[in-house]
Formats: structure tokens, sequence, C-alpha cells
């Protein structure tokens, strides 16, 4: 199979997040001709294993299917292809599926299972499945952008919650707040609050970073109201129940809704698959190099759960994630596909 091809199918397939239904039908049918027994789980997430079951050994593949929402136009330029998901993260799931193809007939002790997970870019509710339902492999790979010659190794955390907040009308000379100005208050000690944190530290993978993702305010004449959606990345050495605690102490009667919250991960980097991951960029003629993410992924999600050897790393320029032009290099994106194979191998021995 063609793999710009493959990659280009999933890019035509719409799937937003929570609209994932249509290309996880896609992606079954086309692991299914890949030599994969595929399926779609309770979750809705595609899952496709190859190899003997009675293999002493499960090396998962973790990727997502959905994307932000936005349109962009799916076409090669060059050496380029663009198309939403192409970095985030379609272009690693793609290569997770044809790697492990490729692989799977000279593999004589492991068995492979490439997933495609639902809601990675809301609140991870494909992985929070497969964290409950899934025994632990024994290696496990996340797709997500790091270059094919990068090597991901930690997520900064995610808190992430919605302000509400609604109250009788007054005029505006009056002597009580408003419900804005109490929403940007309980903003301003959380800025406040992340700077106190972020004094000496070295480096964005290590401070508090709150993002106000959302401001509104309404009102019908008798009452006015005002909702935000902030989330807030984590560094690893901070008290995730410690800052609810605080956040809730600020909220002038609000209302707060906490989304589940992801905490910072880090992996080990002695590991056999570290090891077989820096020996396969060399053999494609990389320098490998080690990176970590001021976002989350799935890793943040399964990692700490299964407590196996684990990475992310696919093909593609973080750069261009949710961009309006993203873009994946096709040589990078086949490089990445080679790089995984001689992984594969390698762990197997």
């Amino acid at each position: 199979m063609d793999a710009i091809d493959f990659l280009e199918g999933l890019l035509r397939i719409p799937s937003p997040s929570g609209q994932e239904a249509a290309l996880a039908a896609h992606l079954v049918a086309e692991m299914a001709q890949l030599g994969f027994q595929s399926h779609v789980d309770a979750a809705g997430n595609a899952v496709g294993a190859v190899g003997d079951p009675a293999a002493p050994r499960t090396i998962a593949l973790l990727g997502h299917m959905d994307t932000v929402p936005g349109v962009v136009p799916v076409q090669r330029q060059g050496g380029l292809l663009y198309g939403r998901g192409a970095v985030d993260a379609k272009g690693p799931l793609a290569a997770f599926a044809l790697a492990a193809a490729r692989a799977a007939p000279d593999l004589e002790n492991s068995r492979l299972v490439v997933i495609g997970a639902v809601e990675e870019e809301s609140h991870g509710r494909g992985a929070r499945h497969l964290a409950r339902a899934m025994p632990a492999p024994d290696y496990a790979f996340i797709g997500e952008p790091s270059d094919w010659q990068g090597v991901t190794l930690g997520y900064k955390g995610m808190l992430s919650f919605r302000y509400q907040l609604l109250q009788p009308g007054g005029h505006s000379a009056g002597q009580f707040s408003g419900p804005a100005e109490k929403a940007v208050a309980l903003w301003n000690r959380l800025v406040e609050r992340a700077a106190a944190h972020n004094d000496g530290q070295s480096g964005r993978f290590q401070t508090l970073d709150p993002a106000l993702r959302e401001f509104r305010t309404f009102g019908d004449g008798l009452y006015d109201g005002v909702e935000m959606h902030i989330g807030v990345r984590l560094p690893q050495d901070l008290d995730v129940d410690e800052l609810e605690q605080e956040i809730r102490g600020w909220c002038n009667g609000a209302k707060l809704e906490f989304y589940p919250s992801d905490p910072p991960f880090l992996a080990e980097k002695n590991t056999p698959l570290v090891r077989a991951m820096l020996r396969a960029i060399r053999a494609q003629g990389g320098r490998p190099r080690f990176k970590v993410k001021t976002g989350t992924a799935d890793m943040n999600i399964v990692g700490p759960v299964w407590g196996c050897p684990i990475v992310a790393y696919g093909p593609g320029d973080s750069a261009f994630d949710h961009t309006p032009d993203e873009r994946i290099d096709i040589d990078g994106y086949l490089q990445a596909i080679d790089v995984l194979t001689t992984a594969l191998h390698i762990l197997d021995d």
C-alpha cells in the first residue's frame, strides 16, 4: 500500500473531536487490508492487532484520529502534504499502522496493537477507556509529532475548568462588583499565583502557565452573567489538588466545573524502548535528540496506568499543530516509518 496515499486517505475524512466515526470505519477497513484483526471498540477507538496472540510481549502504538476544528484543503505541494491532522496526529498514526504492518511478518516474540483513539484533543475519552479496559502492554509508543529524529519523553499536565456566575443586575455606578469584574479578579489571582511559582524557574517545562480560552458576558436586563474557560499547564513539581483548592477559594460565589485533569508525565530515559529508538534513528542516518513538550498528550493518561517503557514519536513539526497551513514533510514521514519498523525489529530481538 502506498504510504502517501494511505495518509492522504485519512486526511480526506474530517474528524474533529467527537466526530471520528467515519474515520474509524475507514481505518479499521484499511488495517484489515494490511493484515490486522481490526475493530471499533466500545469508546469508538479504531483498534488493529497483528502477530501471534500468544506472543510473549505486546507492543502498543497509540495514536489519535481526532483533530481540532477547521478545514485545511488536502493537497500536495512539492515535498509537503497539507491537511487538517497532517501533523497532529494523522501523520504519526499512519506511520504506526504502516510500520507495524511492515514489521509484523518478521516478528517472533511480539504482538503489535495499533490504536487510533478518539477525543485526544478534548478530554481524552479514548485513552481513558484504554487505561481502564486494556491490559498494560510491555512497550508503548504514543503518536505525536516529534520530527523523525526526535524522541519525546515528557509532557506537562493540564487542569481545565469553567467558571460561571449569574447575579441580579445592577447599575454600573453601584457599589457591588458585576460578574465580569469578579471573573477578572479570579483570573488575576491565578496569574499572580503562576508568576510566584515561575520566579526563578529555568525553561517552560517547569512553569505554571494559565490560558484564558473563552470569556463571555451576557444579560437580559434583570440578570447579568459571565462565563469563562481556563486551562492551566502544569509542571512536574506542583500539587494539582492544592492548586484546585486555591482556585475554589477565589471563585466569588461562582459555579466552577473542573474537567478531568491530566497529571504531568516524564518517562524513563534508560529503557530498552528508548535505546531501540536511538539505534533506529541512527540507522536511518539521523541524529536522535530528546524532547519534552509543554502541551499534553494521551501519554499523560495511559503512562501512569500502564507503567511500561513509553515514548512519544511521530513525523512532523509540531509548530504546525492546529495552524491554518498544517502540513507534513513527506520525506520525514517516510523516514519515520523506516525508523519505527527498525525499532520494532530491535525490540522483538
